[in-house]
């Protein structure tokens, strides 16, 4: 059997995952700024696992890039100045309505019944910009489910985004975001 063959393939479960964004504040009102969370709400993808090792897999995702939403207590006033901001101004969702990812190389290691450890390697396209990149992530395949979790860093103006400011320049989004993710996709019949 080739190994093409012995992989299954793999839905993300959106109800069931969890994408999240953490943007910093920085600049002299930094400390009465606030470093909003962004939860990813629209989201879709495969993966393709040979259930005993994720040497020949492949991971997929597309992200509505409007499909972003504060996660933080803040008033509904502040929370819709952000999302349109976030929308039109950073993402410009309107010309660039999708978020991808494609995997190009996953590889893994696995020690005893613990979970698998991936280095995922691919192209991540946002803002019309496609640059390579490679983050770790704890990947556990169980019967007719896998689950990955992990985090990664990504800098806006990498994929020409124009960083954001407020009150004079005195409040700005730092250039690094930080990309949470845990994710159970289900086997596919």
């Amino acid at each position: 059997m080739s190994p093409e063959s012995a992989t299954v393939t793999y839905a993300i479960d959106s109800n069931m995952s969890r994408f999240t964004v953490k943007a910093f504040a920085s600049g002299l009102l930094s400390g009465l700024g606030h470093n909003p969370t962004l939860a990813i709400r629209g989201y879709s993808g495969t993966a393709k696992v040979a259930p005993d090792s994720l040497e020949n897999a492949s991971l997929q995702v597309r992200i509505q890039a409007d499909s972003l939403t504060v996660t933080d207590d803040v008033s509904q006033k502040d929370r819709q100045d952000i999302e349109s901001r976030m929308k039109q101004d950073v993402l410009e969702t309107s010309r660039f309505s999708e978020i991808a990812f494609d995997s190009t190389q996953i590889s893994a290691s696995k020690s005893g019944d613990g979970p698998f450890t991936a280095a995922i390697t691919g192209d991540l396209t946002l803002h019309g910009v496609t640059q390579s990149l490679t983050f770790n992530a704890q990947v556990v395949v169980s019967g007719t489910t896998i689950r990955g979790f992990g985090e990664f860093s990504v800098r806006q103006t990498d994929y020409d985004i124009t960083l954001v400011s407020v009150a004079g320049g005195t409040l700005k989004v730092k250039d690094e975001l930080k990309i949470s993710f845990d994710i159970l996709a289900k086997q596919q019949s």
